[in-house]
């Protein structure tokens, strides 16, 4: 869809909405204007599409212009205009943010109420019902486990970007390796130095590990004995005794066996996430992974048997081949082994995978409302509830990925992470650190996205994770650079 701005230049503000209401759409165009009056600063969408052109206003006081009110305004305005076109309102209404759950949590954290909070989603943003009480229940639990951190407190991600094969939807930053493993051993001798390190830079500042993600790619693309040595090396390296949660990404079942999941769990992780993605072997055919449903059931009853106290299966609303009939025979499979987490993703398509070129035998965007629809309904009468969530650029019909777990057990990592309460130290190749301020700025800083571009800067990754902590012990300078 052709975008064209007047009186204003906050194209981003805007196009992030028009890309969630209007995905698929090249043919309409939309003109958003700003009008500045003595009194009132006036935003207005005109929207063409199929010889109809549909126009809305909204408008804010002069007196009251900051660069969020104005931002809210034109999105109003656009979103009132592409509401005449729309089948039906939208469920995240105008955000187009990935983190609607931080406009509530801020909400609640500064004495509102879940009430209040749903009437500004309501009134502000045109929320849906169903998705004011998803964001509510998550905010929820986000100051919960907030409630649990200490000044000092921080998380650590470790970074493994290797895949024994790369899935059709996948965008991340990761190695296929299939049978050429020759890359891992230096990979993992850089990451041992990074992870001495950090862990010299913790014990002097004084900070302590809250949470421990080891992530990927697929991590157990190591081998047992990689994986072992991996461990020992975070063991030595970092002070784990008030760590409340260590997580291990197994993701593919058919990296997984008993013994490797034995060796991860006498090496201090408790967590672990099984993904089967889908649990139709057609499905997973058309989507490049070359394990079967029977390997994920498989792959399970041994994590039970290590002894890992909270296990997450993910699942994936949208996938080329499937159907709600499918979707659902997933859901009822996963859900009867109980684990402790089930997460549910709306299929993205992003530019790095695959799939976005070759967009085949996908769901419609309303059998993937249904899909999704349908396992919070199922989910909530199980017991479980939503912890977590956020959205994506190309999501499917614009919905959401939502973590559920049982029992109280919440992935902390995961509402650390996405909902930015406290720093996030990333390791690795593909890590992005995240460090919050007691002014509550954030700053983020990445490593370099591919192994070989970090092992080949690994001086410079070394460098900068001192010059993070300098920033941390400083805060008062970190805004000023």
């Amino acid at each position: 869809m052709k975008l064209t701005l007047i009186g204003h230049d906050d194209r981003y503000a805007v196009e992030q909405l028009q890309m969630a209401l209007f995905p698929d759409d090249t043919s309409a165009e939309a003109v958003s204007t700003l009008h500045r009056g003595d009194t009132w600063l006036t935003a207005t969408t005109k929207i063409t599409l199929n010889g109809r052109t549909v126009t809305r206003s909204r408008r804010l006081r002069a007196d009251r212009e900051t660069v969020r009110l104005r931002r809210r305004c034109l999105q109003q305005s656009y979103y009132l205009a592409a509401l005449e076109f729309l089948p039906k309102p939208p469920a995240w209404g105008a955000l187009a943010g990935v983190r609607p759950t931080k406009l509530t949590t801020k909400h609640l954290l500064e004495g509102g109420t879940p009430a209040s909070a749903g009437k500004m989603l309501a009134d502000v943003y045109y929320v849906t019902p169903d998705r004011q009480r998803l964001a509510l229940e998550c905010s929820e639990s986000t100051v919960r486990a907030a409630g649990l951190l200490e000044p000092g407190d921080l998380s650590v991600y470790v970074g493994t970007p290797f895949c024994p094969t790369r899935c059709t939807y996948c965008s991340f930053v990761s190695r296929t390796i299939g049978k050429k493993t020759e890359l891992l051993e230096p990979y993992l001798e850089a990451l041992f130095q990074e992870i001495a390190l950090t862990g010299d830079l913790l014990k002097a500042s004084g900070r302590h590990v809250r949470t421990l993600y080891i992530g990927g790619g697929t991590p157990t693309t190591l081998s047992t004995p990689q994986m072992a040595r991996l461990l020992e090396a975070i063991g030595n390296a970092f002070d784990l005794s008030r760590c409340l949660e260590f997580t291990v990404e197994g993701g593919r079942p058919d990296t997984l066996d008993l013994e490797k999941l034995r060796a991860i769990r006498s090496h201090g992780a408790d967590r672990m996430s099984i993904n089967p993605q889908t649990m139709e072997d057609a499905v997973l055919r058309a989507c490049g992974r070359p394990h079967k449903s029977g390997d994920v059931l498989r792959a399970y009853d041994q994590a039970v048997a290590a002894g890992f106290r909270a296990v997450n299966m993910d699942l994936i609303a949208g996938l080329p081949r499937d159907s709600f009939d499918g979707f659902r025979r997933s859901l009822e499979s996963v859900a009867a082994l109980r684990p402790a987490n089930i997460t549910v993703h709306t299929l993205a398509l992003k530019k790095g995978a695959d799939l976005f070129e070759r967009r085949e035998d996908l769901p419609t965007a309303e059998q993937v409302r249904a899909m999704v629809d349908w396992s919070s309904d199922t989910l909530r009468a199980l017991g479980y509830k939503p912890y977590y969530l956020y959205r994506q650029k190309y999501m499917s019909g614009s919905f959401e990925n939502t973590g559920w777990s049982r029992d109280g057990l919440d992935c902390l990592y995961n509402i650390y992470m996405m909902e930015e309460v406290h720093t996030i130290l990333s390791l690795g190749g593909g890590g992005m650190n995240k460090l919050n301020f007691p002014d509550g700025s954030l700053r983020r800083f990445h490593n370099p996205k591919f192994p070989e571009q970090y092992i080949e800067m690994l001086d410079t990754v070394l460098r900068q994770k001192r010059e993070l902590f300098a920033l941390m012990d400083a805060p008062a300078c970190a805004n000023q650079s």
